[in-house]
């Protein structure tokens, strides 16, 4: 699959990571994560990802590279769906840091997994977005995306799934 690309800020490499890259994707997951004004709920550490990623392979990660530097990154899964009967991709996390934003690289990363997507005979390919994030809104739609507006997120966090399971 094509990977490398031709950008107004130079030569735009999107490659898999390694296992010595949790490093550099946590420090993107902070990075996002304070844009999103969320940066005291970050618990993930190398250690953590080290596991999630190359351990038990619970999910994938790409870098983007310009000019050589880490700019930006995308974090997906695959999941399942019923009604469609095949798989998707859904993206987790998409960041580009801000003085790289507006060269296209974003939509290079859409465009890379969207050709993944495709790839692995995914139905559909779906992410969530914060409503207050109206670029990234705008952005998402004009790469051709629409918003779900009769669904409803629902999350269990951990002591909440602690409470829920069958007793140990």
């Amino acid at each position: 699959m094509k990977n490398r690309f031709v950008t107004p800020g130079g030569e735009f490499v999107i490659r898999p990571t390694r296992e010595e890259d949790c490093p550099l994707i946590l420090s993107f997951i902070k990075e996002l994560a304070e844009y999103e004004k969320m940066g005291d709920l970050v618990e993930a550490t190398v250690e953590t990802l080290r596991h999630s990623l190359f351990g038990r392979g619970a999910a994938r990660c790409v870098i983007g590279e310009l000019e050589g530097e880490p700019v930006g990154f995308a974090l997906y899964f695959f999941n399942f769906s019923t009604f469609v009967g095949k798989p998707g991709l859904y993206l987790e996390d998409l960041f580009v840091r801000p003085a790289h934003r507006g060269l296209g690289l974003g939509k290079l990363l859409l465009q890379y997994l969207a050709n993944l997507a495709r790839e692995e005979d995914c139905g559909r390919m779906e992410w969530f977005c914060l409503d207050w994030n109206a670029p990234s809104i705008a952005f998402y739609k004009k790469m051709g995306a629409r918003p779900l507006d009769d669904w409803t997120v629902f999350r269990l966090d951990a002591q909440a799934l602690e409470d829920l399971a069958f007793p140990q």
